[in-house]
């Protein structure tokens, strides 16, 4: 259960991951209330902000001839192409108005080298380059991570993967998250996530 030496990481609830998004997630809204809720049962939240460059290298229009969804070979291993979603400063980019979590001690953005894209909230999708989280929990004492958000077979599941790596106990709270699922990516996070110990549960295990 939530007590002071553990953490919620909201992951990139922000509008190009909304209905009407660039890169929208069905049913991407559906969770606020839920993650608004379960954030008050938490006395540390950070929360994860995709921001990336115009025309980065995850972007299926920055690689001529290709589409969104497609998968190529860059040098750090296989990347799907997206669309144009979450650039600096857009209003796509910015976190869902309905999200209310005031206390909220880290905004953490991630995605912003232009040569790499960053589905974890604690490495490049490199899996070597860091993004300084790792530091910030072990120095505040954190021992327990729970994870929600956008999307569960991509940045929520990678998240949760380094977190266990790094020897954080690791909770994905599933009903509060909403995946994208191409080509059979949400199987394929799920076994993943299972092999590496992350412990999947509903919003009901946790105590009110």
């Amino acid at each position: 259960m939530p007590d002071s030496n553990s953490v919620l990481i909201v992951t990139d609830i922000q509008n190009d991951f909304l209905p009407g998004g660039a890169l929208a997630v069905t049913d991407g809204d559906a969770i606020l209330p839920l993650v608004n809720d379960l954030a008050r049962r938490f006395k540390n939240v950070v929360i994860t902000q995709d921001w990336h460059t115009a025309g980065h290298i995850s972007f299926a229009s920055a690689h001529a001839g290709r589409k969104p969804f497609e998968t190529i070979s860059l040098r750090y291993g296989p990347q799907v192409l997206w669309p144009d979603h979450c650039i600096q400063g857009t209003q796509g980019a910015a976190l869902a108005s309905g999200l209310d979590i005031p206390h909220a001690q880290l905004i953490l953005r991630k995605g912003y080298h232009a040569h790499a894209d960053s589905y974890s909230a604690f490495f490049e999708a490199d899996r070597k380059t860091p993004t300084g989280l790792t530091g910030y929990l072990f120095e505040r004492s954190i021992e327990e991570v729970f994870v929600v958000g956008l999307a569960t077979d991509f940045c929520v599941s990678w998240t949760a993967q380094d977190a266990r790596a790094h020897g954080f106990k690791t909770t994905v709270i599933e009903d509060a998250c909403r995946a994208i699922d191409t080509e059979g990516s949400l199987a394929e996070a799920i076994a993943v996530m299972d092999r590496a110990g992350v412990r999947r549960v509903r919003s009901e295990a946790l105590a009110a």
